[in-house]
């Protein structure tokens, strides 16, 4: 990325399930969800909102592999995304096993996320 024009933070997790890619998701809506960008043409090559260049960072406390980058990537409407997951976020007790919530353990994932625009 030549140049970065802005970086949205996010929080998502999964509290039941223990399902990482859930959890990353959230974590990108969360980012993205409360943002308007209405002079963002102005900077993109061409004015063309497919120009511009989105990487998200996601950082996942354990079952970094399961993380369904395909369906990440989804989340994001316009422009070229990448995807990089590091270590990071945390897991931590939800204090109950619910097994209709196809819990495994009793593990909840929080998962940040950076996603970067610009081109």
């Amino acid at each position: 990325m030549e140049r970065i024009i802005f970086i949205e933070t996010g929080t998502g997790i999964d509290v039941h399930g223990q399902n990482v890619t859930k959890a990353c998701l959230r974590a990108v809506e969360n980012a993205i969800h409360y943002n308007s960008m209405p002079g963002i043409r102005e900077y993109l090559p061409e004015q063309d909102l497919n120009n511009m260049q989105v990487n998200v960072k996601l950082a996942v406390p354990m079952d970094q592999e399961q993380v369904d980058i395909e369906l990440v990537k989804q989340e994001i409407p316009y422009g070229t995304v990448t995807v990089e997951v590091i270590n990071g976020g945390m897991a931590t007790t939800s204090g109950i096993i619910l097994e209709d919530k196809e819990d495994k353990n009793d593990l909840m994932y929080i998962v940040n996320a950076a996603v970067e625009v610009g081109y």
